[in-house]
């Protein structure tokens, strides 16, 4: 059997402690805790310190479960982000490698294009000036010229056929 002692200290000042009282009687209380002045020593924990202090309230399972958990989950999220950057690299490359030498040629074929179409233009403009210019000239010796669809500048060729179905043009030395 279990035999339980009050042991009194002898000296109450030896230990220092804020919770002991000074009163003989250890049932009677007449501190309490929040009139009680801080006198022991603060230690300048940091969080990393409390942190590893409360590792032992886990139990060892806990604990593995937990980092198992965690090391799986750092090693998905490395290999996600190493194929992710991979396909990125990939993509930017191939784009850098096809899509910009096809975006310039594109480009310049847009400029002849666009220089084809003024070219054009002003051959048209050019045309459509001549007739009006010598339709109005009012000299009597200047022939008046009119363009008839249909009509060459050529002269008709010794084997064409006469107002018959008209074949393709064929320019003069062929």
């Amino acid at each position: 059997m279990v035999k339980v002692q009050i042991v009194e200290e002898k000296d109450p000042q030896a230990h220092a402690s804020p919770y002991i009282s000074p009163a003989s009687s250890r049932t009677s209380s007449s501190i309490s805790l929040s009139s009680v002045e801080s006198d022991s020593p603060v230690d300048d924990e940091s969080l990393l310190d409390r942190l590893a202090a409360l590792k032992d309230i886990v139990p060892p399972t806990t604990r593995h479960s937990l980092v198992s958990k965690v090391s799986k989950t750092a090693a998905f999220v490395k290999r996600t982000s190493k194929f992710a950057g991979n396909v990125i690299w990939v993509v930017t490359t191939s784009a850098l490698l096809i899509g910009l030498p096809l975006a310039l040629i594109l480009e310049d074929e847009a400029k002849v294009v666009a220089q084809e179409n003024e070219i054009l233009a002003q051959q048209q403009g050019t045309q459509q000036v001549r007739p009006l210019l010598f339709s109005t000239c009012s000299l009597s010796h200047t022939p008046s010229f009119q363009m008839v669809s249909g009509s060459s500048l050529y002269p008709p060729s010794p084997n064409a056929p006469k107002q018959g179905g008209q074949q393709g043009l064929v320019p003069p030395g062929f």
